[in-house]
């Protein structure tokens, strides 16, 4: 992918993009394998071949700090001074968040949003974030210092809304204090719609302004289409995701005679997950509460921890459980390493790099792990 932006040294932050896509992909599978290289029985782990991304426009959110005055804002990133760089025609994107942006920009301007000064700590529009789902339908947010410039922003959103119907959710975020922190606790819903429809593979996921969701959604549907695979083989009647969100895994893997439970801290998505569940008339309930829970009597367990890890006591929850099937799915082999590690009575059978994110050194990787033929090795380890 060619990009203006990193030629002109104005914005690094696709650190591989000079190396082919080829080669990204291969070393992320190679980073993978050696990650795991040193645990018991990895000699059987039978590695997948890499699922690739698309080299551009895949981005399906905007991450835009806001900086330059009323009158010409920028959408980008800041320098090391912390003014703003413009990064509105960046190659991740797709042409249709390329069409939105200028005009957030203008309602910046109509709506005298005065972008938020970091060196003078002055201002009050922070950022502007921005997530589109595959029909085309946009979710904005205003992060803002404060609830000050809320009449305003109101006063102009309804031409915005109507110079783009595909803005179907609009929220302002408040975030008062001076610190690198994307978004505040208080969250104001601007529009009748609260929620974005994500389909994904023929499930409609419902993302609130607050939802998580992988950042490219063609590599999550094959993401959610490996664990479903996995999950048919073997034939759990009770499952349990962790960690679920708005539900991506759990409602992937419900099915006829298949009983799915989730769990998750925040009570926006599990209201999003219930919804999902509900229009589609799934066996899949979903509850707000802390993954190092007791799990239960689910025979098969999906966690998708962040980026820090399961940590022992969830570790060691798992080791207590009856459950046989485990399927973890990580964004930092480094910490998936030393989880695999605690987890002594589960042997890694499957693995598969996903790359969530060409042009850097990130990717996702999902292993399937069970309990069935361990190793005397593994066997040993354990007494």
């Amino acid at each position: 992918m060619q990009c203006g932006y990193f030629d002109a040294g104005l914005c690094g932050s696709c650190t591989q993009l000079l190396t082919p896509y080829d080669d990204q992909l291969a070393a992320k599978d190679a980073h993978a394998r050696a990650a795991l290289a040193g645990l018991p029985d990895s000699d059987a782990l039978v590695w997948l071949p890499p699922v690739a991304s698309a080299e551009a426009g895949f981005r399906n959110k905007a991450k835009m700090v806001v900086g330059g005055s009323v009158e010409a804002p920028t959408l980008g990133i800041l320098d090391t001074d912390g003014r703003g760089v413009d990064l509105r025609a960046c190659g991740l994107y797709s042409p249709a968040m390329h069409a939105l942006l200028p005009a957030l920009a203008r309602l910046v301007t109509h709506a005298a949003l005065t972008p938020y000064d970091v060196p003078a700590r002055r201002g009050e529009l922070k950022h502007v974030l921005v997530t589109e789902s595959p029909g085309g339908e946009f979710l904005v947010r205003w992060v803002l210092r404060s609830t000050e410039p809320l009449p305003r922003l109101r006063k102009h959103l309804p031409a915005l809304l109507a110079e783009h119907p595909e803005v179907v959710v609009v929220s302002a975020n408040v975030q008062p204090e001076h610190k690198a922190v994307l978004e505040g606790p208080d969250e104001v819903v601007l529009t009748e719609r609260e929620t974005l429809t994500v389909d994904v593979d023929g499930i409609g996921l419902h993302l609130g302004p607050r939802s998580f969701f992988q950042t490219n959604t063609a590599v999550a549907a094959a993401l959610y289409r490996q664990a479903r695979a996995w999950a048919d083989q073997a034939a759990p009647a009770t499952v349990l995701d962790l960690y679920c969100g708005v539900g991506g895994f759990a409602l992937h893997l419900a099915g006829p005679g298949r009983r799915v439970h989730g769990v998750e801290v925040s009570d926006q998505a599990v209201a999003s997950a219930r919804t999902t569940a509900a229009e589609l008339g799934l066996d899949a309930t979903f509850e707000v509460g802390d993954a190092t829970a007791a799990l239960g009597d689910a025979e098969l367990v999906v966690v998708n921890p962040p980026r820090r890890g399961l940590g022992p006591q969830l570790c060691a929850t798992l080791e207590a459980s009856p459950a046989t099937t485990l399927l973890y799915s990580s964004c930092h082999s480094g910490s998936l390493a030393r989880d695999l590690a605690e987890l002594t009575t589960w042997t890694p059978r499957e693995a598969r790099v996903l790359d969530m994110f060409p042009h850097t050194g990130h990717y996702e990787v999902l292993v399937r792990l069970d309990r069935l033929g361990r190793s005397q090795t593994a066997v040993g380890r354990e007494k």
